[in-house]
Parts: C-alpha cells; sequence; structure tokens
C-alpha cells in the first residue's frame, strides 16, 4: 500500500470571479455555476458538503482507494459473484410480479375500483411509470456506491436525502400524469380495461351490472389524483428508503448493488403502489363528493414544491430536477402499443397473462442489471481519466456478462414454470413448454443487447444511462416479450400443440 506522500493530486485553481464546482450528483459529474442570488448561508453549509464529497473522493482512507493497487479479480470471481447476487433476486422479483398479479386479482373486486372506472384504468399507467422512478434511482446509488461517492457519511447523507426529495417531485408529477391520462382513458376504454385484466394472475371479476352506479365527472378526477398521488408519495418514501438503504447495507458487505437493486426496485415499486393505491382509494371512496380529495391534492401539491426547492439547493441531485422526463414520457408511448397487443391478445390465448409476466418481466430485470452495470463501468472509467478518482480493476468483458446472466436466468425460467404447473394455475404440454424457454432466451438475449446498445448510444450522446436507459428499456422489453410469447403461442398452434386459441 503506497503512503498518501506518493499521491499525485491536482491542485484546484480558484478563480477571483466566478467559482466552477466539479460535483457528483449520484449518478455522474456535472459542471455546476452557483448564481449570484443564492443565499449565503445556504452557499456555506453546502461547501462543506463539497468538501466532504472530495474528502470521500480522495482520500486514502476509502475501501476502493485502498484496493487500487490489489490483485485484480479473475473471470470466474466475476461470475461467481453475478451468479451468487443477480439469481435469487430475480427469482424474488419474478416472485413478486406473480404476488402483484394475484393481489391485483382481488383488489378489483373491491368497492371502490368496480364503481370508479378511472381507478382501474390509473393502476397499469401509474404501475409502469412509477416502477421507472424506483429503478432509476437503485440505478445512480448503484453508481454512486461503485465509484466511491457513498464511502464518507455526510456526503453519503446529501445525495441519499437529495435523491429522496426528487423521487418525491417525480412521483408528485408522474401520478398526475397518470391520473390525467386515466381520465382520458375512461372516456374511449370499455368497463374492464384489457391491460389491467393482463396483470391479473386470474381473470378479472365480470363487470358490474349496468345499473351500477358508476362515478364520473370532475370530482371523480380529484379523487383518483389524490389517491395515486398519495399512494405514490408514500410508496416513494418507503420504498425510496428502503432502496438507499439497501444499496448501503450491499457497499458495507462488499455486495455489487447493480447486480441486486435494480430488479428488487422494479417489483416491489409495483407492490408496494398497488396496496397502498388500493387502501387511500378505499379510505377516501365515502369522501368522494367532498372538499377532502381537493385539500389532498393541494397539501401533496405543496409538499412536492417544498421537495422541489431543498433539491434545487442540492447541487449533488439538482441538475437531475431537469433531467429525465423525456424517457417518462417516451416509456409511457410505448407501454400504449404494448396496451394494443394486450388488447388483441389476451382473451385469445389462455395463460397469456401468466406467462407474460416471466417472458416480460424477467428479461426485463436482467436488462436492467446489465445496463446498470455498463454505466457504472463507464461513469468509472471516466473518473479514472479526469484523474478525479483511483482507477478501477478492469470489469469482465460485457460478452462474459452476458452469457452468465443468460445462464442464470434459465432455471428461473423453469422453476417459474413448473411452480405454476405445480400450482394449477397452467397446463403446459411438453412442446409448448419448450418453445416457450427458447423464446424466453430469444427475450433475454434481446433485452442483453438492447441494454448494451442503449447505454452505448446514451453514452455517446452525453446522456446519462441512469436517467435515460431504464424506463425505454423496461418499455420496450414489455412490448417484445409480449409480441414474442404472441409468435411462440401461433407457431406452437400451427405445430399441433395443444394450446388453447379462440378464434
Amino acid at each position: 500500500m503506497n503512503s498518501p506522500e506518493h499521491l499525485k493530486l491536482n491542485p484546484i485553481q480558484p478563480s477571483p470571479t466566478q467559482a466552477t464546482f466539479r460535483l457528483q450528483n449520484g449518478s455522474k459529474h456535472v459542471e455546476y455555476e452557483p448564481s449570484v442570488d443564492d443565499d449565503e448561508e445556504d452557499e456555506d453549509d453546502e461547501d462543506l458538503v463539497m468538501e466532504d464529497v472530495s474528502r470521500a473522493l480522495l482520500t486514502p482512507a476509502t475501501p476502493r482507494f485502498s484496493q487500487m493497487h490489489a490483485k485484480p479479480p479473475g473471470v470466474w470471481t466475476h461470475v461467481k459473484a453475478i451468479v451468487v447476487e443477480s439469481a435469487p433476486t430475480l427469482l424474488f422479483s419474478t416472485m413478486g410480479l406473480l404476488f402483484t398479479g394475484e393481489l391485483l386479482d382481488h383488489v378489483s373486486r373491491w368497492k371502490a375500483l368496480q364503481q370508479v372506472d378511472q381507478l382501474i384504468i390509473v393502476i397499469p399507467v401509474i404501475l409502469n411509470l412509477k416502477g421507472n422512478l424506483e429503478m432509476n434511482l437503485s440505478a445512480r446509488l448503484g453508481t454512486a456506491a461503485n465509484v466511491g461517492e457513498l464511502d464518507e457519511k455526510k456526503a453519503r447523507r446529501a445525495i441519499i436525502l437529495g435523491n429522496l426529495t426528487l423521487l418525491q417531485v417525480q412521483a408528485t408529477v408522474v401520478s398526475f400524469v397518470a391520473s390525467a391520462v386515466s381520465l382520458l382513458l375512461g372516456l374511449v376504454l370499455p368497463r374492464s380495461p384489457t391491460e389491467v385484466a393482463a396483470r391479473a394472475v386470474r381473470p378479472l371479476p365480470p363487470p358490474a351490472p349496468a345499473d351500477t352506479p358508476r362515478k364520473s365527472g370532475f370530482p371523480t378526477f380529484l379523487y383518483v389524483a389524490s389517491s395515486a398521488m398519495a399512494a405514490a408519495c408514500a410508496s416513494s418514501l418507503i420504498l425510496g428508503s428502503f432502496m438507499c438503504a439497501l444499496v448501503v447495507v450491499c457497499l458495507r458487505f462488499g455486495l455489487d448493488p447493480d447486480n441486486i437493486a435494480p430488479p428488487i426496485a422494479s417489483c416491489l415499486g409495483d407492490l408496494a403502489t398497488l396496496v397502498l393505491l388500493s387502501l387511500i382509494a378505499s379510505v377516501l371512496f365515502p369522501t368522494l363528493h367532498t372538499p377532502i380529495p381537493s385539500v389532498i391534492l393541494i397539501l401533496l401539491i405543496l409538499f412536492a414544491v417544498s421537495c422541489g426547492l431543498y433539491t434545487r439547493r442540492n447541487r449533488l441531485v439538482a441538475p437531475l430536477l431537469r433531467q429525465g422526463w423525456s424517457p417518462l414520457l417516451a416509456a409511457m408511448i410505448i407501454s400504449s402499443g404494448t396496451g394494443i397487443v394486450l388488447d388483441l391478445f389476451v382473451s385469445r390465448y389462455s395463460g397469456f397473462a401468466l406467462l407474460a409476466i416471466v417472458i416480460s418481466g424477467l428479461p426485463g430485470g436482467v436488462g436492467s442489471i446489465f445496463a446498470s452495470r455498463l454505466s457504472t463501468s463507464l461513469h468509472a472509467a471516466k473518473l479514472g481519466a479526469d484523474g478525479d478518482h483511483a482507477p478501477k480493476p478492469k470489469p469482465p468483458s460485457d460478452w462474459v456478462v452476458m452469457l452468465t446472466l443468460l445462464a442464470v436466468t434459465i432455471p428461473v425460467e423453469i422453476l417459474f414454470l413448473a411452480l405454476l404447473t405445480a400450482f394449477g394455475w397452467l397446463d403446459l404440454p411438453f412442446v409448448f413448454a419448450a418453445f416457450s424457454v427458447l423464446f424466453f432466451c430469444i427475450a433475454v438475449a434481446a433485452s442483453l443487447l438492447l441494454a448494451r446498445w442503449l447505454v452505448q448510444f446514451l453514452w455517446a450522446r452525453n446522456l446519462d444511462p441512469d436517467v435515460y436507459a431504464l424506463p425505454i428499456h423496461s418499455a420496450l422489453m414489455d412490448l417484445i416479450g409480449q409480441l414474442l410469447l404472441v409468435a411462440c403461442f401461433e407457431i406452437v398452434h400451427l405445430l399441433g400443440g395443444k394450446v388453447e386459441v379462440v378464434r
């Protein structure tokens, strides 16, 4: 281990007119020029945070700095770590998706969801948008942990608090957008939306009789918006804190959060949001035509504004307030195409909803792990090239990681199909099971290749993959996975396999 005297640090050149800070935002370096209107007391506090960040990155006492002269691990060490860390995570996330579908099957029978069309419509929209927020958070924190930004206590606290307040702002905005979309879709879609049916493990209950009173109008919009925003904010607070704690625990025990956090974030994000939305909507349902939903809506907006002001003053995450909105919008548009596929085929094939969970969700989770790892490697390489951080050992090649992740997912897929058969939820002939595994492998390969191309495409255009990649990748894999599942059903049916197809 070299002594501190052997370290060559670049001197800091202060400018007499305007200071330019080299900052960490939880995902990448940004240049920030403080405004002359900033409060002096706030600047003093933030300068102390920046000094802590600099110490965290440069001090020889940090664990990653102490490893720069250690013998680099071999390829098999990396492969073993990927298998041990990612396999349980992927299995857990797949079971979580299945449980989410089962839960949706039950809550869809509740009085509030039966009488308010927009509530059942808003579920798939808000789950899609909200899950992307947690995945982005896990990717940013995974990069921050791997490049050493979370090693020092005060810097870690500033980054985590900044990301949690940012998450509240994002959750408020996307839940309001989801409510507006549900209002528009409620005007044109039938009573029981197909996309919601596709998420349920078993068929949703039949629509209520035509004489059942149906809630609509502007008060209903306020009720749905307040329920969705309250659920999204509460879910962000709970799950965001859990994800931050998970990344810190991984850091403490020497695990790579890029192999663990993204699939868990996606799975638990759906589950927590669905539970909270169902409970809050049921509690607020008797207040539908009272001022209470409007008051809750105003309070949530004020809370989001206060979180936005705090985030804007936190220079570690302030640039993220302006980033990441376009991929969320793009993901929502792509998901509309997925909804069209579901509308055409979910009622045509027996078991489509169950199999869609694994052929879309599991490859998407694998791709999120790979995209997060690639983004971390690019950030770490950039920091090392800029001289802002100690160089990290060279990671394994992309193809080694891709083959490893593909090998990990095949047993998970087979186990999932076996559980479906054992529980009696699905009758899978051998021919169909074999083709489903084949198309699943194609979906995983497509997910990994898409993640690799997308990260490289964004990085070449100076866009942070931790912010832009995962929402687009997740939405595209939902669409690609379900198209592959349709192809699987059609091919098996043409070959004479026992597949129930309703013509």
